[in-house]
């Protein structure tokens, strides 16, 4: 019988969970085994960092509270890498969520595989390059795994309405605007850009060009014209707290148009705030219509959680919902079999960064 795992649930391995407040793969954790996701079982938890060399640095004490709770509460099982869990016991289906840095992605998800997870959730962009993230792809081809990609803005309702409501007008363009709550401050953006080296466009801007590769038939081969917003967008070189000097836009504005006809801009700010939405404009620039994340009916949502997690990451709050969306498709998926409705595909993530790629020198050199 699966770890402590219904017959209809993925059995789940978590790679990499952080640090409490502040660890993506933290927040994964608490809703899985708060009971939110009903085709997900939180079993295991590889973390080698706060469980080994970071375990007296910052974070490391709150981690090790997390540990001893969920031991005791929820029977998960705690270790430093995949090659020390147990055998997948017959008839359980085995899911990673690999949630650690992107450069270790190709790594553990091979390592993933040989722990006999045959479905893998990985987070974006799930490699730093086009090359090793198709590399990835025939890894797990070769070995009959699937991976899916934790895009949750695929499945979210502002974009959903805006597309809705964008099908009904002629000409309607639409927007997609993503915001973070980072200082506008040389400090605060240095050390943002030095944790995502990979830079805002395979980072943070990364769900909005998954959204165009999704849904607007955006590919490297198809793009006919991106044009920045040279009045929006801009682009620094900061020292990150080793040191080291960084270059990365804070915030950026472009346009693409397609080769078949379509036109979608894509806007993401550092320091824009904690809502992030969607618009649809006539051929004026007059706004007809925005659905933002959250909305009412989210705040409500955000304003519990705030008082459950105190001190935690804004946008684990307004995202909630589609995190538990995304998480429960594919350990519907890996459990049962159930097609995971609008989850990015691997072939989504590699055209995704493809475009990521193609991007950062065009628009760099727009901005110069």
């Amino acid at each position: 019988m699966t770890k402590g795992a219904a017959s209809k649930q993925a059995e789940v391995v978590l790679v990499g969970c952080g640090c409490p407040l502040r660890g993506m793969g933290w927040y994964h954790a608490v809703q899985m085994l708060g009971n939110e996701v009903p085709h997900a079982k939180l079993a295991y938890v590889v973390e080698p960092w706060f469980m080994g060399a970071g375990a007296s640095g910052p974070g490391g004490p709150e981690f090790t509270e997390f540990q001893k709770e969920s031991e005791a509460a929820h029977g998960v099982g705690f270790h430093t890498s995949l090659a020390d869990l147990p055998p997948v016991d017959d008839g359980a289906k085995r899911l990673a969520l690999i949630s650690g840095r992107t450069a270790d992605n190709p790594r553990l998800m091979s390592e993933a595989i040989k722990a006999g997870c045959l479905t893998i959730y990985l987070e974006k962009p799930g490699a730093p390059t086009v090359t090793e993230l198709e590399a990835m792809k025939k890894e797990a081809a070769d070995t009959g795994a699937t991976i899916l990609m934790g895009y949750n803005k695929n499945v979210c309702k502002y974009v959903t309405k805006a597309r809705a409501f964008a099908s009904t007008v002629d000409d309607g363009h639409v927007t997609f605007i993503s915001n973070n709550t980072y200082e506008p401050t040389a400090e605060s953006l240095g050390e943002c850009f030095e944790r995502n080296a990979e830079g805002m466009l395979k980072n943070m801007a990364i769900h909005e060009l998954a959204l165009l590769v999704s849904f607007y038939d955006v590919s490297v081969d198809n793009i006919d014209s991106v044009t920045a917003d040279k009045d929006f967008s801009s682009m620094q070189t900061l020292k990150g707290p080793s040191g080291k000097d960084w270059t990365d836009f804070d915030k950026i504005k472009f346009t693409i148009k397609t080769k078949n006809g379509n036109e979608v801009s894509v806007q993401a700010d550092r320091c824009g705030g904690d809502t992030s939405y969607a618009t649809v404009t006539n051929t004026a620039g007059e706004e007809l219509f925005r659905h933002s994340m959250p909305d009412e009916e989210d705040k409500a949502n955000v304003s519990v959680l705030e008082a459950k997690y105190p001190g935690a990451m804004p946008y684990f709050f307004s995202q909630d919902p589609d995190y538990i969306t995304v998480k429960d498709r594919v350990g519907n998926f890996c459990a049962n079999g159930v097609e995971a409705e609008g989850i990015a595909t691997i072939d989504i993530a590699c055209e995704t960064l493809k475009v990521a790629e193609y991007l950062v020198p065009v628009l760099q050199e727009q901005l110069k």
